[in-house]
């Protein structure tokens, strides 16, 4: 969630309800609003939803796992790369 905020009298004040309990514990990152920034609130969907995703992905194979899944495909990636380039 993303939302603009002011702050006042040493407290942040958001501009628009939260939709959050009472008393919840949340982790707030500030970033300063510049007159430049113009970013959509799809934009902001995009780049929350992309991080959500990153968190919860999983950790990309090692090299061993990319070498055993490479060796499963036929034939030579060598012949390939002459073959693409006899094309040129």
């Amino acid at each position: 969630m993303q939302v603009e905020a002011v702050y006042e009298n040493g407290v942040l004040r958001p501009l628009k309800p939260l939709e959050l309990a009472e008393h919840q514990h949340v982790i707030v990152t500030v970033t300063e609003s510049t007159k430049s920034a113009s970013y959509t609130q799809l934009d902001l969907t995009f780049i929350e939803n992309l991080r959500k995703q990153l968190h919860s992905a999983a950790s990309a194979p090692g090299l061993d796992e990319v070498r055993r899944r490479l060796s499963k495909i036929p034939g030579r990636m060598t012949d390939d790369f002459i073959a693409e380039r006899e094309d040129r």
